[in-house]
């Protein structure tokens, strides 16, 4: 199956039409950097709250940056409050931070629900037309294309994404991506592949398909599913950046996918560890960092506690390097491990909102403290 590479976000062509979504602690400069280095597409930072981008939140403004030649440079803005929204794209458009700007009202985490953000702003669709139109007409003078990231909803009960689609278009966004789960599932399930038909049914802006794409050819069959403009990939790389190069294969229309041996695993990790030690400046926080990601790259792999351990404990290059080099590099890629979810994985809950939140639809206040003043999962 080949795909056209029509997708653009404003003057920035996405081909293959591949987006890796920000992930909290994993999406730094670093990891997309190595992403890059496997395949094409667009790879957005971890989202920074709008009020400690305004603030100039020394952590925040660490966590925007952008490998020399990483273009578009791709950022997620998380806000509640219209008018700081607007001041944090100001921002980014008058200092030249980024190219494209991408919006979150996806994010389940109760810190950020319970305060309307995320996931739970699209029920107030006032405030949440606010928030986007405002966005858009900041970005606007410098060409600077804004899309935004949704769920279904709140829950089953309480479903947004169609009219959230809608005023989003209405309000000038270059694209929708939706994630087929609502806010109460969490990371549960599976994702409804219908919903994201249906919105792409509704719009005529380039929507996007989030969701359970855990091989290249899950983007093939959620594309030929609901006749998405392209996909985004989030919890399916995680261990894996090579996912990249496959789906780039697969929307080619080419066969071949990446099944590393444990030898080429293992140059993997030594790549990320190296690219996260230049990130973080510091040999023991770059490796420190490094440990959450050492479960991921050697899941189905026949390694043992003892070694895995000592490896999700590292403090420097070189200990990782002794500890690698005990890897059996001709241990075949775990091919029972393909298609299995990756990441966190959770069960459905009741969403934490703000008091009163599903009483109206139609109140555009803004919830007290709802703006984060700091970044960071």
């Amino acid at each position: 199956m080949t795909v056209s590479g029509a997708l653009a976000f404003g003057p920035y062509p996405v081909d293959p039409p591949v987006v890796l979504a920000p992930m909290a602690g994993i999406t730094n400069v670093a990891f997309r950097q190595l992403c890059r280095e496997h395949g094409a597409g667009l790879y957005v930072c971890e989202m920074v709250t709008t009020r400690a981008l305004v603030e100039r939140n020394p952590k925040t403004l660490r966590m925007i940056a952008f490998a020399e030649g990483e273009r578009p440079r791709s950022l997620q803005l998380y806000g509640v409050d219209p008018v700081i929204t607007r001041k944090a794209v100001e921002m980014i458009v008058d200092e030249g931070l980024a190219d494209h700007i991408d919006l979150n009202f996806g994010c389940p985490v109760p810190k950020v629900t319970r305060k309307g953000g995320g996931s739970a702003l699209p029920w107030r669709r006032r405030l949440f037309e606010r928030i986007v139109r405002g966005a858009v007409e900041a970005a606007a003078p410098a060409g600077v294309p804004v899309t935004i990231k949704m769920r279904k909803g709140i829950d089953d009960e309480h479903l947004t994404y169609a009219e959230a689609g809608l005023i989003a278009q209405d309000a000038g966004v270059a694209a929708v991506a939706l994630h087929g789960r609502t806010a109460a599932q969490r990371y549960s399930g599976t994702a409804d592949w219908d919903a994201i038909a249906d919105l792409k049914a509704r719009l005529d802006v380039p929507v996007l398909g989030n969701g359970d794409i855990w091989e290249a050819d899950d983007a093939l069959r959620m594309v030929a599913h609901t006749g998405v403009d392209g996909v985004v990939v989030g919890r399916g790389c995680l261990g894996r950046p090579w996912l990249f190069a496959d789906l780039a294969a697969a929307f080619a229309g080419r066969p071949e996918r990446v099944m590393p041996a444990l030898g080429e695993v293992a140059a993997t990790m030594r790549r990320h560890a190296e690219l996260l030690v230049a990130a973080f400046g510091s040999e023991r926080d770059g490796c420190t960092d490094f440990r959450k990601h050492v479960a991921w790259y050697l899941k189905g792999f026949p390694v043992g506690a003892e070694l895995r351990r000592a490896l999700a404990m590292v403090s420097t290059l070189t200990e990782l390097d002794d500890l690698l080099s005990r890897l059996d590099p001709a241990e075949p890629f775990p091919a029972h491990t393909l298609g299995q979810p990756r990441g966190r994985t959770n069960s459905p809950g009741k969403v934490a909102l703000p008091d009163g939140w599903l009483a109206t639809r139609d109140d555009d206040s803004v919830p007290e403290g709802a703006e984060l003043p700091d970044s960071g999962g």
